[in-house]
């Protein structure tokens, strides 16, 4: 313990009120003697960067408590299933300075939820970097983390509705061992079609 205080920079008692909150796991024991491994010392360090980000302990606390229900990546990604987005990892506090001020309980919870976040040992994964660009730039222009979280699970549910019927279609035209090679066919319809839908709401509201 007072070797991963000192590497930590915190003194021991700091460390046992963490242990105590459930800020850091219990070491492992062998006999008398307890182990603290380069995992603790990750949390240690993440929970001085929130720290120093303006988050407070409860808020910590509660975060962490929310990756600790959070699915694991292999759950959310799925093992072997092809994909055209590419997961990002992320440190806790890397996650925080995306959406600065915006990294809630309530908000963290919501995309872990919907599956953009998933834990992978100390790290978090955000299942497309595509999706977390996109997601901090509507933040950076004032648009509120959760109302771009409830927008992006209505989008969910368009966008299974859209698959599902292409999937359909192409199954019922086309070989299975070519439906991959026709997926972006599919995807060329719904991106010239939404653009034909802004064109039509952007004239009809300006």
């Amino acid at each position: 313990m007072d070797e991963l205080a000192a590497e930590a920079g915190i003194t021991v008692r700091t460390l046992r009120f963490y242990r105590e909150r459930g800020l850091i796991a219990p070491p492992r024991r062998e006999g008398r003697i307890a182990w603290y491994d380069d995992h603790h010392l990750a949390k240690l360090r993440t929970i001085a960067a929130l720290l120093e980000r303006g988050h407070t302990l409860n808020g910590i606390a509660d975060l962490n408590t929310a990756f600790e229900s959070g699915k694991d990546v292999s759950e959310v990604l799925g093992l072997g299933e092809p994909t055209e987005e590419e997961p990002i990892r992320l440190t806790p506090q890397e996650l925080a300075d995306y959406f600065a001020g915006e990294v809630t309980p309530e908000n963290l919870l919501a995309a872990l939820d919907l599956g953009y976040l998933a834990t992978d040992g100390d790290a978090i994964v955000h299942i497309s970097r595509r999706l977390l660009d996109v997601s901090a730039a509507l933040v950076k222009e004032g648009v509120p983390l959760a109302a771009v979280l409830e927008a992006g699970r209505a989008v969910r549910d368009h966008a299974d509705a859209l698959a599902a019927l292409f999937t359909d279609l192409l199954r019922e035209h086309a070989e299975e061992k070519d439906i991959q090679r026709l997926r972006p066919l599919a995807k060329s319809v719904v991106e010239a079609e939404l653009s034909m839908a802004l064109d039509r709401r952007l004239r009809e509201h300006p």
